[in-house]
C-alpha cells in the first residue's frame, strides 16, 4: 500500500484529505509541524510527501532543502493561488509538483497518480533492460542506439530515438506527456510548449517512409501511445 506523508497546519483540510486518499487505497499521514514532518520524511516510509509551504516552527521550502539532502523521496507543493516565487523556488528546490490551494481532492489524487507512474518509469528505465525489443515492425537494438522499420534503419536525433525507444518499452500503454517531457527531453512539460509533439510528428515522418501504418496514436489530455498488433 503506498504511503503519503501530508505536512499541513491546516487540520481541517489534513482530515479532508485523509478521507478521500483512504478511500482511494492509499495509506495516509498527517503532521501539523515543519520539524516534525521534516523528521518524518526522512526516514522514507513514505511513498510520497505533501507538504504547504506556510508552516509553524520551519517553513516548507526550508522543509524541502533539508530534506533533499537525505532523500529523493517524491515531494508535491502545495501553494497559496498566485504565489509564483514560491512555486518556483520549489521547483528549483526539488519539488516534482506543486498545487495550488484552494484544491480539489480528485486533482491532488490525480496529480499524485502522475508523480507515482513517473517514479516507477524511471525506476524502470534504471534497471537493466533488454538490448533488442521488437512492436510491430519496429527494431530496438540498445546497443547500437538503431530503431529500424521493416529492416530499413530510422535516421533519429537523440531526442526522437529517446521518445521512441520509451514508448516501444511501454507498448500498449499511454505514456503521458509530462512523463515522455521529463524523461526523454530532460525537462518538465511548460504550457504552451509544442516541442514534444514536433518530435513526435518528426518519427511518425520519418516511420511513414517505410511503413505507412500509423503506430503512435495521441490521446488527448494523456499523452500518446504506441499501438501493438497494429500494421
Amino acid at each position: 500500500m503506498t504511503s503519503i506523508l501530508m505536512i499541513d497546519d491546516d487540520v481541517a483540510l489534513t482530515q479532508l484529505v485523509a478521507e478521500y486518499l483512504q478511500l482511494d487505497g492509499y495509506q495516509f499521514t498527517a503532521v501539523h509541524q515543519g520539524p516534525e514532518g521534516l523528521e518524518l520524511a526522512k526516514s522514507n516510509a513514505f511513498q510520497l510527501v505533501l507538504l504547504d509551504i506556510m508552516l509553524p516552527g520551519m517553513d516548507g521550502l526550508t522543509v524541502l532543502k533539508q530534506l533533499r539532502q537525505h532523500s529523493y523521496c517524491p515531494v508535491l507543493m502545495l501553494t497559496a493561488r498566485g504565489d509564483e516565487i514560491d512555486r518556483v523556488v520549489g521547483l528549483e528546490l526539488g519539488a516534482d509538483d506543486y498545487l495550488a490551494k484552494p484544491f480539489s481532492p480528485r486533482e491532488l489524487v490525480a496529480r499524485i497518480k502522475a508523480i507515482l507512474r513517473r517514479v516507477e518509469l524511471v525506476q524502470q528505465q534504471q534497471q537493466p533492460q533488454a538490448s533488442s525489443l521488437q512492436v510491430n515492425q519496429l527494431k530496438l537494438d540498445s546497443a547500437k542506439r538503431q530503431i529500424s522499420v521493416l529492416d530499413n534503419p530510422l535516421v533519429l536525433t537523440a531526442t526522437e530515438y529517446q521518445i521512441l525507444e520509451l514508448l516501444m518499452r511501454h507498448a500498449g500503454d499511454v505514456v503521458s506527456k509530462e512523463d515522455l517531457s521529463q524523461l526523454a527531453l530532460g525537462k518538465r512539460l511548460q504550457l504552451y510548449d509544442r516541442s514534444l509533439d514536433m518530435h513526435i510528428s518528426n518519427i511518425r515522418k520519418k516511420i511513414a517512409q517505410y511503413d505507412e501504418g500509423e503506430k503512435i496514436q495521441t490521446l488527448r489530455g494523456l499523452g500518446y501511445l504506441l499501438l501493438q498488433g497494429e500494421n
